[in-house]
């Protein structure tokens, strides 16, 4: 959707072919770090996604079982004077209708389906499921990590799952800890972003929806097989006993949850090219990631900016064009994609080393290209 607000702003015409039967999409919470927030501002939702978003006060790791601080690193306004914008979180959906607003009604297609596409003499096709065929001159799949596009047009390829499940689910602010810890020690803010670390997983919180709720993200390495779905329902019995032994406060805020949605997490090797003649590749069908840097988000949106930026300084020669985008992109996309792999592996060690610097990644300002890091 990112990709379809920003050609339209730049004077394209668009047309969005959805899988869905309708826009309300699933979903919980989701980081936009700085270069998924300059997106943002560059097309116009900046406003719209304050109105909604929080940026967290501080970042906060605990201990899994009793709670201990680990450490609070403050993060007022930390993130804008190093990298030109704010760190944000946001509830899915709700960044989901801010794009659709910048984008015509009239283009955007529900219930179809991708099955082929194909370079054509004038540009590039595209069959769906319900026998619908277009032209364009330009196609791009941006349809997640099982995309039709991406097999039809590099071949087939297997996800790897990572030994990683995970739930989402998210409570009323008034149903998380406040106070956690030996002695109830440790304070908790409505504005943190709270990270609880095990040995066999982790568990992160953050405010979305202007701070009423407070969102979950709890993952756990498993060698155990999940689909990669996030509209698989699970339940909280499950998570209980998934982290059974964590810290009472945290299980506490488990029990209050209403529903809750399981799935694995899997990503791929990477691609050594995005593009084929007219039709290219963005987001999780390009370069679908290990959810560890909580990039996944902000990478597609860069891509959507990037390639409506790169396709307008080619306006007369779509094929140099993507091209552009393909260089521009393409090893952006898979260094980001292994870093969540390796942030991960790293995690997982029994004395983890420091994270690895995701300044390179902030830094960055797809409406330009460039990168600014102030020290």
């Amino acid at each position: 959707m990112t990709a379809a607000a920003a050609l339209h702003q730049r004077g394209f015409e668009v047309s969005i072919y959805e899988r869905a039967a309708n826009l309300g999409e699933v979903g919980f919470g989701l980081q936009l770090g700085p270069n998924a927030v300059k997106v943002a501002r560059a097309i116009g939702i900046l406003d719209e996604l304050k109105s909604f978003a929080v940026e967290p006060s501080s970042m906060v790791s605990l201990t899994w079982d009793t709670a201990d601080l680990r450490f609070r690193n403050p993060w007022d306004g930390l993130m804008e004077r190093r990298f030109g914008a704010p760190y944000m979180m946001a509830h899915r959906p709700d960044l989901h209708e801010a794009l659709i607003g910048k984008v015509p009604s009239d283009a955007i297609h529900l219930s179809k389906s991708c099955v082929s596409v194909a370079n054509t003499k004038e540009g590039a096709s595209a069959i769906f499921a319900d026998g619908t065929q277009i032209e364009a001159d330009v196609v791009i799949g941006a349809d997640g990590i099982h995309s039709s596009v991406r097999k039809v047009v590099f071949g087939e390829s297997t996800a790897r799952f990572t030994n990683q499940i995970c739930w989402r689910a998210a409570v009323p602010m008034e149903d998380a800890p406040s106070q956690v810890g030996p002695n109830r020690s440790v304070e908790l803010h409505t504005k943190d972003y709270i990270g609880w670390i095990g040995p066999t997983g982790h568990v992160i919180c953050y405010p979305v929806r202007g701070g009423k709720y407070m969102n979950i993200f709890a993952g756990r390495v498993s060698e155990e097989w999940a689909e990669e779905s996030w509209s698989v329902p699970s339940s909280v019995d499950e998570m209980l006993e998934a982290y059974a032994g964590w810290n009472d406060a945290l299980l506490d805020m488990f029990r209050k949850i209403e529903s809750c949605y399981r799935w694995g997490i899997y990503d791929r090797e990477p691609l050594e090219t995005w593009v084929n003649g007219r039709v290219g590749l963005l987001g999780d069908a390009a370069h679908p990631m290990m959810p560890t840097l909580a990039q996944g988000a902000a990478q597609s949106m860069e891509d959507g900016l990037a390639l409506a930026r790169i396709l307008s300084e080619h306006k007369d020669d779509p094929d140099a064009g993507l091209l552009a985008y393909d260089r521009e992109r393409q090893p952006r996309g898979k260094k980001v994609q292994l870093q969540a792999r390796d942030q991960f592996n790293n995690n997982r060690k029994p004395v983890a080393p420091p994270p690895i610097s995701v300044d390179w990644i902030y830094g960055y300002d797809a409406s330009t290209g460039a990168t600014t890091i102030v020290d």
